[in-house]
């Protein structure tokens, strides 16, 4: 290197690296107070008990905002024309907007989601293919917990223009049993047999009333259909009892539960 070149190289950093380490201090300071300021914002909102679905997505909008405006900034500080870096930045949001429609569509159901409320943090839901606890309503994505403890992550865009299933929003559900029987078993005693188990269950509602009826006569089978009203909470527990118990009880009183079956007939060719 050169004389000359050593004199720019030199003139350079007495002109602008004292300016160069002043914005490099002050972009660590700025992300240490948006760092402190979000926990705070978290903490506020918290307080005034605000819906768990928002807490997510309105953390993430003010830290990503803050964060922007401590960019810009810096920028200025080091002598960047912020009207050339707005045009510059007005053509590069167009392409990245063209690139990104998906995200920006994830954004926008995002938002639709947190106005609408099909559904909150802490209800079942179905959706996409998929089924789980809402575990947190982010910016982009919404995080499903299954039973089995799996995480499901679905973009808010599908989500917010498809059908939800939402099992947590109503208070109560109905119960749904199909219970076959033999044909050569008593259908009033098999029917009995259901009764009892619903009048000494005392999860079940008695209104609306619940009901008892033969559903199909099926190819190896009488099908009976038992309908009953629960609290939600009390869904699926009960739904596993019961089955336990009616096939107890149909042992015990003799009655059997078949399995599909064919009759074959052979035919000697005369």
């Amino acid at each position: 290197m050169n004389q000359v070149d050593m004199n720019t190289v030199l003139d350079w950093i007495v002109k602008y690296g004292g300016m160069l380490l002043l914005a490099i201090l002050f972009l660590i300071m700025g992300l240490a107070v948006i760092k402190w300021i979000t926990r705070r914002f978290e903490r506020t909102l918290k307080k005034r008990e605000i819906d768990p679905s928002l807490l997510p997505f309105l953390k993430g909008l003010v830290n990503i905002g803050l964060k922007v405006l401590l960019i810009i900034s810096v920028m200025t500080m080091v002598g960047i024309k912020m009207t050339s870096f707005i045009a510059i930045l007005g053509a590069a949001g167009l392409a990245l907007g063209l690139a990104l429609s998906g995200t920006l569509q994830n954004f926008a159901g995002g938002v639709l989601i947190l106005i609408i409320k099909p559904f909150r943090v802490g209800d079942y839901i179905a959706a996409q293919g998929h089924s789980g606890t809402v575990h947190e309503i982010q910016i982009f994505n919404t995080v499903l917990k299954t039973p089995d403890n799996r995480t499901i992550i679905i973009p808010n865009g599908g989500l917010s223009t498809s059908s939800v299933v939402n099992y947590s929003m109503e208070e109560t559900r109905r119960m749904d049993f199909i219970f076959g029987i033999a044909y050569q078993d008593d259908v009033d005693k098999a029917k009995q047999i259901l009764q009892d188990i619903l009048d000494n269950e005392e999860r079940f509602m008695k209104e609306p009333e619940p009901m008892i009826a033969v559903s199909e006569l099926g190819d190896s089978s009488v099908n009976l259909l038992m309908r009953a009203w629960v609290n939600a909470a009390d869904y699926w527990p009960l739904n596993f009892e019961i089955w336990e118990r009616v096939k107890k009880a149909f042992d015990a009183q003799g009655i059997s539960i078949p399995f599909p079956q064919h009759d074959v007939h052979l035919f000697q060719e005369k």
